[in-house]
């Protein structure tokens, strides 16, 4: 398979968003770009449209006016499949439907040379079955790019069951010459973001179901504390519930219903009740005119220990001590223990969430989130034991405060928000390279990119440690003894191996 060049014509079929951004960056990129739509006029439209955005980039400054005229110059719209017989490469963009995808690609192969590549932009299909249609599916190829195409610099390059390797490598190449970072895989549900993205709804919205705190508190903590870019409730409310949804329940189903992908019950209700996000209105929030805007829990302000003692333990534990003690509040060390615990005046203690209930622990025990830099973070949230003594609850409380962070307080939960949540990123992470399904760099890579995670979850399981991050999910699994949170065969190798290296 040949290099590609920039005169190679791009066809693309579906003039949607999609189909548009993808169009825009192969104009962009020096392609001369057929459009086709099978609803009749869409593809002039698409064009017009095109044409519209190419002009503001002008405008704007964004692109030269040589490039900006030959890129408008270089859009035919087509009412024809059979006018797509000079495409190198066609990507389609049409409708999640497997049996209409099938076809499309059938008449296709009909109407291309045989050197043409045939590309798929599904986000949830399998690239395997769509070229199961085709009478050489060796050319077939999934190319998924991410919504706003023309931004977004990720590009999945998925292989089929029966994709030619060198027809892998130029789709990998085409997406490099576009200015745009592609990352390989398998085809495997979900490909890699979203797979491994899945625990970052389904945490969230399990501990709404249980109860545990509400939508924008759990936000506030993964935003202010995780440092997550969105939280998940206005995340998937941008996105679409039912969207966001039907990918999840897509994802569970293609791996037999693996109680690691287990849907929310809540997220289905909305979906039925018609509440979509912010295009209909009203999700998990409301954005009617003059709506309320939600505010996460805060707690009042409360009076800080005048010292602490601190018996060793994990390295997250250690990275807050040092605020402690910068912030002037003495902190005596007594010891080395697992959890590091931060005794409290009175009988309270202080510790890290490690995947158990606080009241595990002792009756006035209070646990403490994962923060992603406890320095830069300006939430925590903290989960009393059911019962603790009050002072110890306003101790912790006051302690975070004096360091200036706000303190949401939630319900004693294993795992609280974000260590739960970052422990499973890290194992779907992880058992995704030991199935071979891409590399530890482009896994990092795609997360950061795709869906703007702080850090790629293998490179945070790194900095935690598989140890300390195999410990929390076999605390999970203890109190949620279904198969979910059980630690991944990879990561318990990880956890185990000399100088914790990961393998694939």
């Amino acid at each position: 398979m040949n290099k590609p060049v920039a005169r190679t014509t791009v066809a693309v079929v579906g003039t949607g968003t999609m189909g548009q951004g993808i169009a825009q960056v192969a104009l962009v990129a020096g392609h001369p770009v057929l459009l086709y739509d099978a609803v009749p006029g869409r593809a002039e439209q698409a064009a017009g449209a095109i044409s519209a955005r190419l002009d503001r980039l002008l405008e704007k400054g964004r692109v030269g006016k040589e490039a900006h005229d030959a890129a408008v110059a270089a859009i035919t719209p087509v009412g024809e499949l059979d006018a797509l017989a000079p495409a190198g490469l066609v990507i389609e963009a049409i409708a999640e439907d497997l049996s209409v995808k099938q076809r499309l690609f059938a008449d296709l192969e009909a109407v291309v040379a045989d050197g043409c590549v045939l590309a798929t932009n599904t986000s949830s299909l399998s690239v395997t079955a769509i070229a199961g249609a085709l009478r050489a599916p060796g050319r077939f190829v999934g190319l998924h790019f991410f919504n706003p195409a023309p931004l977004l610099p990720l590009v999945e390059v998925v292989s089929g069951h029966a994709t030619d390797p060198a027809v892998a490598d130029f789709a990998y190449d085409t997406a490099a010459g576009w200015s745009k970072t592609p990352v390989r895989c398998t085809d495997t549900p979900g490909f890699i973001v979203n797979r491994i993205a899945r625990p970052f709804y389904a945490e969230a919205f399990r501990l709404y179901e249980e109860r545990a705190a509400d939508p924008a508190t759990i936000d506030a903590v993964l935003r202010e504390c995780g440092g997550f870019r969105m939280g998940p409730f206005e995340l998937t409310d941008l996105i679409g519930q039912d969207v966001n949804e039907a990918v999840t329940r897509s994802v569970w189903e293609s791996f037999f219903q693996d109680p690691k992908f287990t849907p929310s019950l809540a997220q289905r209700r909305l979906v039925e009740s018609g509440l979509h996000g912010r295009k209909s209105g009203r999700g998990w929030f409301r954005y009617e005119p003059q709506a309320e805007q939600p505010v996460p829990h805060t707690a009042p302000p409360s009076d800080p220990p005048e010292s602490v003692a601190f018996t060793d333990g994990p390295g997250p534990a250690r990275e807050l001590v040092r605020l402690i003690e910068e912030a002037g509040i003495p902190v005596r060390r007594s010891g080395v223990g697992r959890y590091g615990f931060l005794a409290l005046p009175g009988s309270g203690q202080l510790m890290l969430a490690d995947g158990s209930l606080a009241a595990s622990h002792g009756a006035d025990t209070v646990q403490y989130d994962l923060a992603l830099d406890y320095r830069a973070a300006t939430r925590i949230a903290v989960a009393p034991a059911k019962g603790a003594a009050p002072e110890a609850v306003a101790a912790a409380i006051g302690l975070f405060q004096a360091l200036g962070k706000q303190v949401s307080v939630v319900r004693d939960t294993p795992g609280l928000i974000v260590a739960r949540t970052v422990a499973m990123l890290v194992d779907f992470a992880a058992d995704a390279v030991a199935r071979g399904v891409t590399s530890a760099a482009d896994i990092d890579t795609a997360m950061r990119l795709g869906v703007n995670y702080p850090l790629g979850p293998l490179e945070w399981g790194e900095r935690l440690s598989p140890h300390w991050v195999a410990g929390v999910l076999d605390q999970l699994h203890g109190g949620y003894p279904t198969g979910r949170y059980a630690p991944s065969v990879a990561l318990s190798r990880w956890r185990m191996s000399p100088g914790g290296v990961l393998s694939s």
